[in-house]
């Protein structure tokens, strides 16, 4: 005997999940400064303690305009982590912008490895309030331990990744393609806790802040070798600096000075100690 059916309206709203709208409640996030684009994301903003991925064709398109907002709000007080960025960060555009640069941890990683451990620290550390990270190739296992120390640490990661990435499977619970849309920027949602979306959200205006030239850091002044960090006061912890070129007119606090022991050839970035 076929079962009687029931019209969809007159069923619970409670016990029946619809696909045009999200999934349960989910947690207040972070504003990302543009109401379009907080209108389609879970929460009204970014995932708290959450892994982000950014897919992006090549970098330079404006892409950092899109987290310039959180940037703004979440550098007053701990370090805002960058991890590999492939460029030179454009201190001017940054400042310009509001981002205070002193609190800028820009950490240059000598190899993939050095890349994803480096990310890892910053999660852990507890001491940045976000960190983005510039990934070229990693598997799900590494993924999936980026997004377990995000969440431990409540801290947002922004993960900057090639478009061809986009295809492999991810624990990540946003995922965003970007690409210039003229004098904007277009966000075409790839994954979120709700229903998928057909159209991209378009962000204006693009800030270029990141279309510095790839260039080499000057090879490291010979230091004295520093006390064991145990030993050390919480003052002199503190990432030292690096000298940049001064076209880059980025504080001292905005790059992670080498370990003697470990620095590669002269003219290569800075390596993490």
């Amino acid at each position: 005997m076929p079962a009687a059916s029931v019209p969809l309206a007159e069923l619970p709203g409670d016990l029946v999940w619809r696909g045009s709208r999200f999934n349960g409640t989910p947690p207040k996030g972070h504003a990302t400064g543009h109401p379009a684009l907080d209108a389609v994301l879970p929460g009204g903003g970014w995932p708290d303690g959450a892994l982000v991925e950014l897919f992006i064709a090549q970098p330079g398109i404006g892409e950092l305009s899109l987290l310039l907002p959180m940037m703004r709000r979440h550098t007053a007080e701990r370090w805002l982590g960058w991890v590999a960025p492939p460029r030179l960060p454009y201190a001017p555009a940054l400042a310009a912008a509001g981002v205070a640069l002193e609190r800028l941890l820009w950490i240059a990683p000598a190899s993939p490895a050095e890349a994803l451990w480096a990310t890892r620290q910053c999660l852990a550390s507890g001491g940045c309030s976000m960190v983005l990270s510039w990934l070229e190739k990693t598997d799900m296992a590494a993924l999936r331990r980026l997004q377990l120390a995000a969440e431990a640490s409540h801290t947002p990661l922004f993960l900057f990744r090639p478009q061809a990435a986009a295809r492999q499977p991810s624990p990540a619970v946003l995922r965003l393609r970007l690409e210039a849309a003229g004098e904007k920027l277009a966000v075409h949602v790839l994954k979120r806790r709700g229903p998928m979306l057909d159209e991209p959200i378009l962000i204006q205006p693009r800030i270029a802040v990141d279309l510095r030239s790839p260039v080499a850091l000057p090879p490291p002044r010979p230091t004295r070798p520093a006390r064991p960090a145990a030993t050390m006061p919480a003052a002199a912890a503190q990432p030292a600096a690096t000298p940049l070129p001064s076209s880059a007119v980025v504080t001292p606090h905005a790059v992670v000075r080498p370990d003697p022991a470990r620095a590669g050839t002269p003219g290569h970035p800075a390596r993490i100690a």
